[in-house]
């Protein structure tokens, strides 16, 4: 079955990019939509005889709430010509690992000594396989803006933290013992989901794995053409990171509408441009 659907992608693409790589050989990309904006991308290269070698193939999610990106790195993997990101986040202070899901496109741009210097553009996208539908909890006008003055304010201490200044390490030591304090006492009798609103932290042993909670802001529902499943199509907001999350109607429990809140894990991806 799997087999069959490499070989109607690689036969029947939507998309092909190529690209020379710097030993002479052509990397190819050939990409499939089953969905709006999701499907399956075989990758690989064509010999001197024109004939297509596949190399690996990933489903993929295209992101599309992109935003400016300072601090990110992207890195080979060894087996084969597929890259790994790095973005370090100062909202949650953890280096954030994705999957990139435009490999052509960024070795194209790497070729161009120009092109390495361009701004960077990114959006994450994330497929997951497993999830819930949470209720909203209730937070108005001013408590929302509280809570942006605060994140702003954590990521500001984080980068002094990350320079090396003592005063902003001390801050964030006593901030994390006062909310260590104050959520050992509710919880005692409080559900912890209408404690905590959203997480963002690495599930299992992949690097690129990670369980999020998020307010589902915009909804999307599509089919996948072969097999005529429905899918959810999230716009979902984690610690203020954006992901667009997509996700098989069968592997979700609960109806997801625009202010609940997804919790799932996922595997994230990122669309650099």
């Amino acid at each position: 079955m799997l087999e069959e659907v490499l070989q109607h992608v690689e036969q029947n693409y939507d998309q092909k990019k190529t690209v020379e790589k710097a030993d002479g050989g052509i990397f190819a990309e050939l990409s499939k939509d089953f969905g709006y904006d999701c499907g399956i991308s075989v990758c690989g290269e064509y010999d001197a005889q024109g004939d297509f070698h596949r190399e690996y193939y990933f489903p993929y999610y295209r992101g599309q709430q992109g935003f400016a990106s300072r601090d990110l790195v992207l890195e080979r993997h060894i087996d084969k010509e597929s890259y790994a990101g790095a973005y370090d986040d100062f909202n949650i202070g953890i280096t954030l690992i994705f999957f990139l899901n435009n490999p052509a496109e960024y070795l194209r741009i790497m070729k161009n000594p120009v092109g390495r210097e361009l701004p960077r553009t990114l959006a994450f996208s994330a497929l997951s396989d497993k999830g819930k539908i949470l209720l909203p909890i209730y937070s108005d006008v001013k408590e929302r803006e509280r809570m942006k003055k605060n994140s702003e304010k954590r990521g500001s201490l984080v980068t002094k933290a990350q320079s090396g200044d003592p005063e902003a390490i001390e801050s964030l030591t006593m901030e994390d013992i006062d909310l260590f304090t104050v959520l050992s006492r509710r919880v005692q009798t409080e559900d912890i989901y209408s404690i905590i609103s959203s997480t963002f932290m690495p599930c299992g042993v992949e690097c690129d794995q990670y369980s999020i909670i998020g307010e589902i802001t915009e909804l999307n529902i599509t089919r996948n053409r072969r097999t005529d499943e429905r899918l959810y199509q999230m716009k979902v907001v984690s610690n203020d990171i954006p992901v667009d999350v997509c996700i098989n109607e069968r592997d979700l429990l609960g109806i997801p509408e625009v202010g609940r809140r997804f919790k799932g894990k996922i595997w994230l991806q990122g669309l650099v441009e």
